[in-house]
């Protein structure tokens, strides 16, 4: 037995579980845990700009590494900033940690400076909400804490720590609970045979993929399944990177603004088989896409999450399984089908390569389009490309073709802001990859101050604002439901080039298409975190429609 702070405690238990980042905000309450990483040789605290920014680079972490991004921040106004990364968490599926430093124990209940009850504030946001009020048990909340952020549909846990039971010295035993992985399920003999009659029996199969705990096997076996068994394959909303957008068997994106080709390949489909995708609003046109409760064609949904399958459509088969064992069990079938119709995946294939090829000409003197189809062309298999919400990434989502697992960091809450913390945390698990954040004018004024935490952390981050001035997306709507009625929508922006370079970055403005080559590549070669602003015409709102479309109702 040995003597340990609560604090000190802690941080040895997530060194145990491998953590390798901390991100967050410093702050009076957990004090004791700064002082207990002073120094720690692998464990590191990165110092971000605002706590919704520290847990948006958690969640980001989480995503890229299969493992619990960790984020920690103060009592109060803290925790409810965090609040933003931990929903981007849930709904993504993604495993992560917060901690949250929480009033003394014997403050409790009294409405002390900034306290919370976190279990109320957290109950429908996270998987688990736990305060730790004994620092004996600490290696009992931190070894759940990782099993349930990974068990299952993976997602977010928060803890709240009191400030008084991190200075608590308690016997520490020699042995603590050791590393955590994901735990392993694997679908049954009979549940195989059943998938098995379900899949030769069909015509035109569909197979989408998506949703939270994948992994670089599991994406391997999903399109070894689908090319065996000549099976064309979409992927849900944000996954564009389970499959390899040049593999043969790639149809397109399931998500917002499908193409009516792939949405009308997935109707006539006589058997879906949807992996990992929850078939939430976004996957499924707004419950359009698919008929419900009871779908025209065959249903096999496999999900982590046992009470997932059924939520909405009822399936033919349901699965509670964990993806990747779920795939590979699949792949090892080898051929199920026995009358593959070539045409089925062929015309798929075809539908997506005109969609994604086919540029259209927009207003103005900026072609995203083209812009995007440079950066495509440019730029290694795995880079990274990371996103908040708003009309441009319609862009990049169209145009641009993702060939490698977690080259992709976007949220599907649909939460603005997340691009940019998301590429700094890129940035810091793999520096040696390109990496490039793309936001619109008002997302990435949700967290610009994050390109300061870029600059001082020397991740090396490439940054690509689109400009129109305005909330895109929001104008979009407001003029196709109130036409020329516009309120609220309109933003008065400031100088990003000089915002940037003033937080010591390099960056350069491009209002014009043939503009933008030459500052990418300067962008690519600054040694540190860079920036373009496009400026782009207000009525430039998606690939096929301008603004004036909208309003006109076209």
């Amino acid at each position: 037995m040995t003597t340990k702070t609560g604090a000190e405690l802690l941080v040895e238990c997530l060194a145990i579980q491998k953590a390798k980042h901390i991100f967050g905000i410093p702050g009076e309450s957990y004090l004791a845990v700064l002082d207990a990483l002073h120094g720690h040789n692998s464990l590191e605290f990165k110092v971000a700009r605002q706590e919704g920014g520290a847990a948006m680079m958690a969640d980001a972490y989480g995503k890229l590494t299969g493992r619990p991004g960790i984020c920690m921040v103060t009592r109060g106004p803290g925790a409810t900033n965090a609040s933003a990364g931990v929903h981007v968490a849930f709904q993504d599926s993604t495993p992560m940690i917060l901690f949250i430093g929480q009033v003394a124990r014997n403050q409790v209940d009294r409405e002390a400076f900034q306290e919370i009850d976190y279990r109320r504030m957290f109950g429908q946001m996270a998987k688990w909400v736990a305060q730790i009020d004994d620092a004996a048990r600490i290696p009992e909340y931190i070894a759940r804490a990782y099993r349930v952020a990974l068990s299952g549909r993976p997602g977010p846990v928060v803890l709240a720590l009191p400030e008084d039971m991190l200075c608590d010295e308690v016997q520490v035993p020699d042995q603590l609970p050791g590393y955590i992985d994901r735990a392993h399920s694997a679908p049954s003999s009979q549940a195989l045979d059943q998938f098995r009659d379900l899949v030769s029996a069909a015509k035109k199969p569909f197979l989408i993929v998506g949703g939270g705990g994948w992994s670089i096997a599991a994406c391997d076996a999903a399109q070894d399944f689908a090319q065996n068994n000549g099976i064309p394959v979409g992927v849900s909303f944000r996954c564009q990177d389970y499959i390899n957008n040049d593999h043969p068997n790639y149809a397109g994106h399931v998500g917002i603004g499908i193409d009516p080709g792939l949405a009308a390949k997935i109707k006539e489909s006589d058997c879906l088989i949807v992996v990992g995708a929850r078939l939430g609003e976004m996957t499924t046109s707004g419950y359009s896409l698919i008929e419900s409760p009871i779908p025209s064609q065959k249903l096999i949904h496999v999900h982590a999450a046992p009470e997932e399958p059924g939520h909405v459509y009822q399936p033919d088969l349901a699965i509670a399984c964990n993806h990747e064992t779920a795939m590979q069990a699949f792949a090892s079938l080898g051929l199920i089908r026995k009358d593959i119709d070539s045409d089925h995946v062929i015309s798929a294939r075809k539908n997506f390569e005109a969609f994604n090829t086919t540029v259209i000409t927009s207003p103005g003197d900026v072609q995203m389009g083209e812009i995007i189809k440079y950066i495509d062309a440019n730029t290694p298999d795995d880079v990274v490309i990371t996103n908040g919400a708003g009309n441009y990434a319609i862009w990049h989502q169209r145009f641009l073709r993702f060939r490698g697992y977690r080259t992709q960091l976007a949220p599907t809450s649909g939460s603005m802001g997340y691009g940019l913390p998301a590429a700094v945390a890129a940035g810091l698990e793999n520096p040696d990859r390109t990496v490039i954040c793309f936001a619109g004018d008002g997302c990435f004024q949700m967290t610009c101050q994050e390109f300061s935490t870029a600059v001082q952390h020397g991740s090396n981050i490439k940054v690509i604002i689109v400009n129109n001035g305005m909330y895109g997306t929001i104008r979009m709507h407001q003029e196709r439901d109130y036409p020329s009625r516009v309120s609220g929508t309109d933003i008065v922006n400031p100088d990003f080039v000089g915002m940037a370079c003033a937080m010591g970055g390099h960056a350069e403005l491009v209002t014009k298409t043939d503009q933008f080559a030459k500052a990418f590549q300067r962008m690519i070669d600054h040694n540190g975190p860079a920036l373009i602003e496009i400026q782009i015409d207000p009525q430039a709102l998606t690939p096929g429609k301008t603004l004036d479309d909208f309003r006109a109702g076209k």
